[in-house]
């Protein structure tokens, strides 16, 4: 049996654990919700969400991971065995859902990257993307076959992934994001300051910060906020579960989640800076309203960033510095759910790491290829939506209920305060201020809120259909893949473990 890995230094789990965090969606998706939901105002729901959500369930699963040395599937086990499905199937369905098509759209950034040198798009961008570069069909169920630039680039994505992970922890994922993100960050400062720069660079971030204040009161932004915090910080995934599980002994948690949790704040934050900087300086060169030119997700990335590369004097290098941030950006995260499942597997099955990785990196490539046809953005779209709105929020409500109820939050409480060294009256404060809150948040506050969430989402879906694709798409490509996963948890749970793995569980129990 292989020797467990371990993070060499605190700063390289840290930078890990970030780097999972902070993917595509930091970029694309929160200037987006933050401008629907109050501008400015939205940052006090978001607050408060992360505050009573993002960080106590950061916590959990960090407290999770280092205690029991254990993946999720593993770390549910030794709670109870009833509840190791649960580990599964977080890390079943990243792995054989959001990883396969999330690489997809990575690739499409890496394809962008060389775009931008001569501007591919032309005179329209969304032309060129829908059309020559995807050749959208003309629905779900018309395949007609397979985009080579994507399959390529998608070829090429799956292999970095491949070479980092294959090397381990310390010297594949490690020494990875020791290179990453700060390459990331650099990028990151560089193509704001110059968007912050451009003309109409102003209005574009004035109608990003202004705060509308009556939104306040409108429970769909608050239902916003808790969903944007949960996304964004990779929660439910078994990500961090799993890297947490690979820290030495002594290792602060509190410390650790509040770092993760407000870095990636912060970054999304700054972020927005930048694009609506873009967005302002595109609605001036093309007088129009602001609110004409925004836009979020695949359409920011795709056309509308591509419409601003063509204004811009310099645009090939600002595309090819966006592009590559969005590259890294995305890498950063899919080595982490690939770690996930990778963790979960060796944990009960034991075997060759460099041949498990090998094994599921060339599954995960066949498996992207389901979304690189003529109808891969109409499967992605759909596949993305209902594993996030309802499989990644299940596995939130349940992971809290299970801890905070029938686990019982006090034994990770004791192992949270025992890392931290503390003594006298500093333990007393620190125990009837920050822990009683966060105790209350895990058993009270996430599940009411996440509950609201998805009870939310549902009535939405039986009101209309999403974005009124077919209901064989949305049964075979939504609730399907939920099912299959769940049913490919349930098989995984039901397997016997391997005797030394097992006899863990009374020296990790305590």
């Amino acid at each position: 049996m292989e020797e467990r890995g371990q993070w060499r230094s605190n700063i390289g789990f840290l930078l890990a654990a970030i780097g999972s965090a902070v993917g595509l969606g930091n970029i694309w998706r929160f200037p987006y919700v933050a401008y629907e939901n109050g501008g400015g105002a939205f940052l006090i729901p978001y607050l408060v969400a992360l505050i009573t959500a993002g960080i106590p369930i950061l916590m959990l699963e960090f407290a999770l991971g280092h205690k029991k040395v254990a993946s999720a599937p593993k770390a549910f086990r030794i709670i109870d065995e009833r509840w190791e499905w649960l580990g599964w199937w977080a890390v079943s369905f990243v792995m054989f859902g959001i990883v396969m098509y999330y690489i997809v759209v990575i690739g499409w950034c890496v394809n962008y990257v060389f775009f931008s040198l001569t501007r591919a798009w032309g005179e329209d961008p969304n032309g060129f993307f829908f059309g020559r570069f995807l050749g959208v069909s003309s629905g779900v169920w018309d395949l007609k076959g397979f985009r080579l630039p994507v399959v390529l680039a998608v070829a090429a994505v799956w292999f970095v992934n491949w070479f980092i992970t294959f090397k381990g922890i310390e010297k594949g994922i490690e020494k990875a994001v020791k290179v990453m993100m700060p390459v990331l960050f650099g990028l990151t400062v560089v193509v704001i300051v110059w968007s912050l720069f451009l003309k109409g660079a102003g209005a574009g971030v004035q109608h990003y910060v202004t705060p509308d204040i009556d939104k306040i009161f409108h429970k769909e932004v608050w239902i916003a906020a808790y969903g944007q915090i949960f996304f964004s910080l990779s929660l439910g995934f078994g990500i961090m579960i799993a890297y947490a599980s690979y820290l030495p002994r002594r290792a602060n948690i509190f410390k650790n989640a509040l770092i993760v949790g407000f870095t990636n704040s912060f970054y999304e934050v700054f972020a927005g800076f930048g694009v609506f900087s873009i967005l302002g300086y595109m609605a001036l060169k093309q007088n129009v309203a602001l609110q004409e030119v925004v836009s979020s997700g695949i359409g920011l990335a795709f056309v509308a960033y591509p419409k601003a590369i063509s204004l811009l004097p310099f645009g090939q290098m600002f595309g090819v510095l966006f592009f590559f941030l969005l590259t890294i950006a995305g890498i950063s995260s899919s080595i982490s759910i690939i770690e996930a499942f990778t963790a979960a597997y060796l944990d009960k099955f034991a075997g060759s790491r460099r041949k498990i990785i090998t094994r599921i990196c060339v599954v995960g490539f066949f498996g992207s290829l389901l979304f690189t046809t003529h109808a891969g953005l109409f499967w992605l779209d759909i596949v993305d939506h209902f594993l996030n709105q309802y499989g990644l929020i299940t596995v939130g409500i349940v992971e809290a209920i299970i801890i905070g109820w029938m686990y019982r939050t006090d034994k990770l409480k004791v192992h949270i305060v025992s890392q931290l060294g503390l003594t006298g009256r500093r333990h007393k404060v620190f125990d009837y201020v920050v822990l009683r809150l966060w105790m209350y948040c895990i058993r009270f506050v996430t599940p009411v809120a996440l509950g609201i969430a998805i009870v939310n989402s549902l009535l939405q879906e039986f009101a209309k259909p999403y974005e009124g694709y077919p209901v064989s798409g949305i049964l075979v490509l939504g609730v399907g893949w939920i099912l299959v996963t769940h049913l490919f948890a349930f098989g995984l749970a039901g397997l016997p473990w391997q005797k030394k793995h097992e006899a863990i569980r009374d020296v990790v129990e305590e």
